[in-house]
């Protein structure tokens, strides 16, 4: 631990995959740690990069875990692209490089959904497991048309059961290479829009919150680009050598989520 940040935090930013649980089930102390801090009146808002899912769903999965969870104590990075179109193009015709729980979240935020890229006023690439050469050109043909380009996340890869799997970055980099245009914003983790929303949601100032999460380019670059204290887990893809090297290193850094109330309470 770098014992260099006021303790006593109000709010808590947490990851969910590889901080909160590891194949579905919940890291050892998980339940316990948030309980209690819950129970000292910290508010844990639960994020993610993950579009497949919505509030509800994550919702309900953390409730199955043990974990008492509300919709609204959920933060995707599908909900900040759908806040980011109320705010920047309201009622746009978008043409999506993404899955269904992203379209039903677009579309109760008031964008068309059109199926030609040349229609679109928005391109917006998300994680995208029917991602193809057709969609993929269409997608090109709205940008080079001047749509503009947006993305829910920069991840190169999502974890799965087996391993990983290509996730939005790639698709972010596939459109960046063949348009020469660059994405004008993204919503997920480390984005600003991503720790605006979060904040918002948790009703705290910076110096109030710590970010809490297993990976260094988004968790913990969420919270240092914005001057957030960070707490890196080593229960997800960092290993303590990686996090000895880090510079600058994270606020915090703790083998799992279960000594998080030391830290918060403190």
């Amino acid at each position: 631990m770098n014992g260099n940040s006021t303790a006593g935090f109000r709010g808590v930013i947490c990851d969910l995959d590889g901080t909160v649980y590891l194949s579905g089930r919940p890291v050892p102390g998980a339940v316990e740690a948030l309980a209690e801090i819950r129970k000292e009146g910290v508010r844990v808002l639960f994020v993610s990069n993950n579009p497949l899912r919505d509030s509800d769903s994550y919702a309900e999965r953390l409730s199955g875990l043990g974990i008492p969870t509300e919709p609204s104590d959920v933060l995707t990075s599908g909900a900040v692209m759908a806040e980011w179109f109320r705010a920047e193009a309201p009622g746009a015709r978008v043409y999506l490089l993404g899955e269904e729980s992203l379209r039903s979240e677009l579309v109760r935020a008031g964008v068309t959904l059109v199926s030609e890229g040349t229609q679109a006023e928005v391109v917006v690439a998300s994680f995208d497991r029917t991602f193809s050469y057709a969609t993929w050109s269409e997608a090109f043909r709205g940008i080079r048309a001047g749509a503009r380009f947006v993305a829910t996340n920069p991840d190169a890869t999502c974890p799965v059961e087996d391993g990983e799997v290509p996730d939005c970055g790639g698709i972010i980099a596939a459109l960046e290479a063949t348009t020469g245009v660059r994405v004008e914003a993204v919503a997920g983790k480390p984005s600003p829009l991503m720790l605006a929303a979060a904040l918002e949601r948790l009703g705290c100032a910076r110096e109030e919150v710590l970010v809490v999460g297993d990976r260094v380019g988004t968790d913990i670059e969420l919270g240092r680009a914005g001057g957030v204290a960070t707490a890196l887990v080593l229960t997800g893809i960092t290993d303590r050598a990686t996090a000895a090297d880090l510079e600058p290193a994270p606020t915090y850094v703790l083998d799992s989520i279960a000594a998080l109330p030391a830290v918060v309470l403190a």
